[in-house]
């Protein structure tokens, strides 16, 4: 596997434990009162967005096994569809495995929009709300995100080091 590879798989990885971390301070007093956290902190919002990064930076990784590489503008976009084009479009990648990418985008930018209209209003709610809200697709999110890294490990670690 080409050391770039590897790199960004490590990079998914560590998105997926940050993730992981955010998660579970969010719902552990213990953990929260060990870190000088008020109680009701919680860091849903973040996890979802780890999670997203880490499926995020494993598709860059499958990209470059076929030496694709994407960058800015549009970097996110960009990679998103040349990931379908490569991969599910034809046959390579399992289309389910697919459909987790996209509806983490789909909730990476649903969290963008809640920070815009939080950010128009932010006099009318407290800033806790919003992220106790974001629990259950937070868990769904951290799911998909292992999920997501663990075949594309798996299919990348068919490829040789270059």
């Amino acid at each position: 596997m080409d050391s770039k590879v590897e790199m960004f798989l490590k990079r998914a990885r560590g998105e997926i434990d940050a993730a992981e971390v955010l998660f579970n301070v969010s719902g552990k007093k213990e953990l929260k009162e060990a870190l000088s956290l008020a109680e009701e902190s919680t860091f849903y919002s973040g996890a979802v967005s780890h999670a997203y990064y880490s499926i995020f930076y494993c598709a860059k990784a499958m990209l470059l096994c076929l030496c694709i590489e994407t960058s800015s503008p549009d970097i996110h976009k960009k990679t998103f569809e040349k990931f379908k084009k490569s991969f599910v479009d034809t046959g390579e990648f399992d289309a389910k495995l697919f459909l987790i990418y996209q509806e983490m985008i789909v909730r990476a930018e649903a969290l963008l929009g809640i920070y815009r209209e939080e950010k128009k209003k932010r006099g009318d709610f407290t800033y806790h709300t919003i992220p106790q809200a974001n629990r259950e697709p937070a868990e769904q999110s951290l799911k998909n995100a292992k999920v997501f890294y663990k075949h594309c490990n798996a299919y990348l670690s068919e490829y040789p080091k270059g």
